[in-house]
């Protein structure tokens, strides 16, 4: 009955049903996620109105063309790293390639702001800001999953550590097995 018991409790554990552990429910993380990649989606359009090559002609150094490239194709594998993690929000992985990936795209977007401000249009500048800020909202839920998440998984590991640890100890207690010595057939002797 005690080995019941631990071992119910440990696949209840294990569950993760992520309501009542504190980590967002799968499907609003899900949602999450969607948004997520809605979003950084209204990116595209942003960055295809920027002419870094122009701005060359005003002065800029290239290093904006090679920015206006990279950012561009962050922004894709952002979006596919989100649309991966709705497919599979409880993977931890996931969470964090879309986390980083984000944290990229705007770190990239801010330094290539000031040359659209600077070398083609303020107002396009403030448009990109603005896209990029509306994600803050899921960024934020992103970032305590995350953490939530982590929290869960460590949580589980030490209560399967624990188990493994107090089963080691049951096996150790118990007497060790002496193999019988063999039966040799009554018709041999």
């Amino acid at each position: 009955m005690k080995y019941l018991i631990s071992t119910s409790a440990l696949a209840c554990f294990l569950q993760v049903p992520v309501c009542g552990q504190g980590v967002s429910a799968v499907w609003d993380i899900s949602q999450t996620a969607a948004l997520l990649s809605e979003q950084a989606a209204r990116l595209a359009p942003v960055l295809d109105q920027l002419k870094p090559a122009e701005w060359e002609a005003k002065g800029a150094p290239a290093a904006y063309t090679a920015q206006w490239r990279a950012v561009k194709s962050e922004v894709g594998y952002l979006v596919n790293a989100a649309q991966s993690m709705q497919k599979q929000p409880e993977r931890l992985t996931l969470a964090l390639e879309t986390y980083f990936r984000m944290q990229a795209v705007e770190m990239q977007i801010n330094s290539l702001v000031e040359g659209v401000r600077r070398y083609q249009n303020a107002a396009v500048g403030d448009l990109l800001i603005g896209v990029m800020t509306a994600n803050s909202a899921n960024r934020d839920q992103l970032r305590q999953y995350i953490a939530d998440l982590a929290d869960t998984r460590e949580q589980e590991y030490r209560v399967i550590d624990q188990e493994a640890q107090r089963c080691r100890g049951n096996l150790l207690r118990q007497p060790p097995v002496r193999p019988s010595a063999p039966k040799v057939p009554a018709a041999v002797q």
